[in-house]
């Protein structure tokens, strides 16, 4: 199905793109691929479907790279988070020869960690920022005034998926600051809430 609006971003913390099709005219269906070197060579595609409301319903997410593919399906129903998930390869045997800290198992390991969720995290994707913007009002909101919320955060490559509780501080009509534990960036944003700059990570092009 043709979808009606396409976004494409350059990754700035890495060399990488996104490039996500998206209907938001009915909670938001969105369709996307991104590839990035950073920890290793990989391609990600994503399936991502909310309710009319914006909370989040449906991720079904793909990685791959040399020698390994990982996939999830998290579907949001009756107040809990369920996974489907498989793997071939061996995707720690590739990271550890790079150099890098193996990865966890793709999926949930205890979905009662996502209680109060209704929001999806897709790491290193500026598109997933929209989903607590749009359903919270945020562009509307009163400036100044943090929102605290709780995210399945779904990690990249690994797709192993975990409870992050992340803040989003409305500051201006087309700023909004993101902030976790460990991290804050002031996000610029479109009228549909889209992010136009994410410092640090990635930044709209367009044609």
């Amino acid at each position: 199905m043709p979808l009606p609006d396409s976004l494409f971003w350059e990754r700035k913390d890495a060399t990488g793109a996104e490039h996500a099709l998206v209907d938001p005219r009915n909670g938001l269906y969105a369709r996307g691929t991104i590839l990035a070197v950073k920890p290793i060579a990989y391609t990600c595609r994503y399936e991502l479907r909310t309710d009319p409301g914006w909370v989040s319903a449906h991720l079904d997410v793909t990685t791959e790279g040399a020698g390994w593919t990982r996939s999830v399906r998290l579907e949001f129903a009756a107040g809990r988070w369920r996974a489907v998930t498989a793997e071939q390869g061996n995707l720690d045997a590739v990271l550890s020869a790079a150099g890098h800290a193996g990865a966890g198992l793709p999926g949930l390991e205890d979905s009662d960690q996502l209680y109060g969720a209704y929001d999806v995290d897709l790491g290193g994707s500026p598109l997933t920022n929209t989903l607590p913007i749009r359903r919270l009002d945020l562009l509307k909101a009163e400036p100044n005034v943090s929102h605290r919320i709780s995210v399945a955060f779904v990690l990249v490559p690994s797709l192993e998926v975990v409870q992050a509780d992340q803040i989003y501080t409305p500051l201006t009509k087309d700023r909004i600051r993101y902030a976790s534990e460990t991290f804050s960036a002031d996000l610029t944003v479109d009228d549909d809430g889209f992010v136009v700059d994410y410092p640090g990570l990635a930044k709209q092009i367009t044609s």
